[in-house]
């Protein structure tokens, strides 16, 4: 629906693991090309992927791990989108607290991480069950807005 509504789907994900040495780089492209062929397969193929391979505890911190804003930045820049009118969403609060500074909106989904998370997210992030109920958030927002536009 989100696609179909004109939206671009991006993934950003840290992936400290390799950094500590859990797994390569080469492991983590495997399994991203898995996952990206599973997405297109239900027609929500990534329009792109950002990862951090970084982590803190090893070589210090960097702009892209998330709630940084680099990964944000480089797949907004790429391609053409205004983070002001985009929505973050993921189940860890550093999903949408770099989304909300950068000026978009936040949505905190349920599962995974997301149900010990409820309290620790930013003032105004909506809160949703599960990916299917926040892109209906999403999609009455942006109707809602395209409404008092017009």
């Amino acid at each position: 629906a989100l696609r179909d509504s004109g939206f671009a789907l991006v993934v950003v994900t840290n992936q400290s693991g390799i950094a500590r040495g859990l797994y390569s780089e080469e492991d983590y492209h495997r399994v991203a090309a898995r996952l990206d062929s599973i997405l297109a397969e239900q027609g929500v193929g990534p329009d792109r992927t950002e990862y951090c391979p970084h982590h803190p505890d090893v070589g210090g911190p960097c702009r892209c791990r998330k709630p940084g804003t680099g990964m944000h930045e480089e797949a907004s820049r790429e391609l053409g989108l205004d983070p002001e009118r985009s929505f973050f969403v993921g189940d860890k609060p550093s999903d949408v607290e770099a989304g909300v500074r950068m000026g978009g909106r936040g949505v905190l989904v349920l599962t995974g991480y997301g149900q010990d998370s409820r309290e620790k997210v930013p003032p105004g992030t909506w809160i949703a069950k599960d990916l299917a109920e926040a892109a209906g958030m999403i999609l009455e927002a942006t109707q809602a807005d395209a409404a008092s536009d017009g």
